[in-house]
């Protein structure tokens, strides 16, 4: 049996993966076992220079590995090769603070001496998404790996091919041989890896069942669990928001990745007195956005499957049917690939799948709200909580809202969401259906996950 590469752009084949037997996934394990007992003992000054290594190889190969992306997924190569910038300086973050993050830190108690160290435990399996092949990787694994863990790679199917180069990155990095190790195997083997006593804890990012398949068989086997999960993230604009800076940051976090992204703009509430001018800026800005080639100057590609591509217009679909309006898009085109247009709904309201469920595509859902309570309250009706934004001139009453108000794991006010080595990264709700701080344990280190604010002064593109 094999995984097949498909190119979103016109459907093609583009390569074939033999799939591991449980033997080769059972050997593979063993040998990063191996590599792990060696590694773990590293000194770390060794761990820093691949770091710089990675680094630089990844700079070096940002257009390579953007055209991989744009092969096997169909992201524009513009955003693939920031993508890969973006994983190097990743790896320059934990290359500069790896020596403070690991250093013994001492506590004042009754005790003759109390300290907290920092030590591995082991192979952390990553089962990891096709959306950002390269980063998600890279944000689990280069921290994995400088503490002093092995890491495993369970990748999507259909990137396969980012997969392997991955691999052989941190080879050509001079990181040891089978310390990262990719495992080609389908989604429904991963509880049989996850079983395995070599593996000491498991890390996803995916859909919400994939999660909850992977912590309850990891719960079952008591083993130390981070996932990232789907997310419906609502985008707010209040009456005293700045409506052009609104509608860009509407638009830019929701056209990347051709809206397959967990903390895409999905839910954009804006409260009445802007709305009509609010849906006026946002359609013209929108009728001059590009569809096309990757490899071209475009704004969207194709989205990643003909099946992806069909579950979107079925949202759209019943989402229209419920009674919302379509202003752009929402037909599929008639040409070769799994491209959809951008799409605009407004009126869109509670019970419609636009509001309820999460769209992992080009589609701009608009919701109204009778003011800026009423705008709180809609952003806040959902089972998803992982990312948010707000949009206000007052800073101190954007601030405010942000940390009492919205129900969201992280709150940027005044820009689109965006993930960032230096801040934690997760949601509550569902399992958290109010703000706390929550102690998780994360690739052989402990630290608190808990929201965070982002202010126009210290955003980071």
């Amino acid at each position: 049996m094999q995984l097949d590469s498909i190119n979103p752009k016109n459907n093609q084949l583009i390569n074939s993966w033999d799939i591991h037997s449980v033997d080769e996934v059972n050997a593979i394990l063993e040998k990063g076992n191996g590599a792990y007992l060696e590694w773990k003992n590293t000194q770390l000054s060794f761990k820093i220079n691949c770091l710089e290594s990675i680094s630089e190889l990844l700079k070096d190969r940002s257009k390579e590995y953007g055209v991989l992306m744009f092969d096997e997924m169909g992201k524009p190569l513009s955003q693939g090769i920031a993508e890969i910038k973006k994983c190097a300086w990743l790896c320059d973050y934990y290359r500069q603070n790896a020596p403070d993050f690991l250093s013994h830190k001492n506590i004042e108690t009754d005790n003759y001496k109390s300290f907290i160290s920092f030590q591995p435990i082991g192979l952390v399996l990553g089962v990891m998404p096709w959306n950002f092949p390269f980063w998600q990787v890279f944000r689990f694994a280069v921290p994995s790996l400088t503490v002093g863990n092995g890491a495993v790679l369970k990748h999507a199917s259909n990137v396969q091919g980012c997969a392997s180069a991955i691999e052989n990155c941190f080879i050509d990095a001079g990181y040891y041989e089978n310390i990262f190790s990719n495992l080609c195997i389908p989604g429904n083997r991963v509880d049989t890896v996850i079983e395995n006593p070599i593996i000491a804890a498991v890390t996803l990012t995916g859909s919400t069942p994939a999660g909850k398949a992977v912590a309850k068989k990891a719960g079952e086997c008591l083993k130390k669990t981070v996932l990232e999960l789907g997310g419906s993230d609502p985008y707010v604009i209040f009456d005293d928001a700045d409506i052009d800076l609104a509608v860009d940051a509407c638009i830019a976090g929701r056209i990347l990745n051709t809206g397959q992204s967990c903390i895409a703009a999905k839910r954009l509430i804006v409260t009445k007195s802007n709305e009509a001018e609010f849906i006026e800026r946002l359609k013209n800005k929108l009728s001059l956005k590009i569809m096309g080639d990757p490899l071209d100057d475009v704004d969207i590609g194709p989205m990643v499957s003909m099946s992806a591509r069909e579950e979107v217009n079925d949202q759209v679909q019943r989402t229209i049917e419920a009674g919302a309006m379509l202003i752009l898009g929402g037909k599929i085109p008639d040409n070769e690939g799994s491209f959809y247009p951008l799409t605009m709904l407004t009126g869109v309201k509670p019970g419609m799948p636009a509001f309820n469920e999460e769209i992992f595509g080009p589609v701009f859902t608009v919701i109204s709200a009778e003011d800026d309570g009423h705008a709180i309250e809609l952003a806040n009706q959902t089972e998803f909580g992982l990312g948010s934004a707000i949009f206000t001139k007052n800073i101190e009453k954007g601030e405010k809202i942000a940390k009492t108000q919205i129900q969201s794991g992280a709150c940027f006010v005044n820009d689109f969401v965006k993930s960032d080595p230096r801040l934690p990264f997760g949601g509550i709700k569902m399992w958290a259906p109010r703000r706390q701080i929550w102690p998780i344990s994360w690739e052989g280190t402990h630290f608190l996950i808990s929201f965070w604010i982002i202010l126009p002064q210290i955003i980071m593109l």
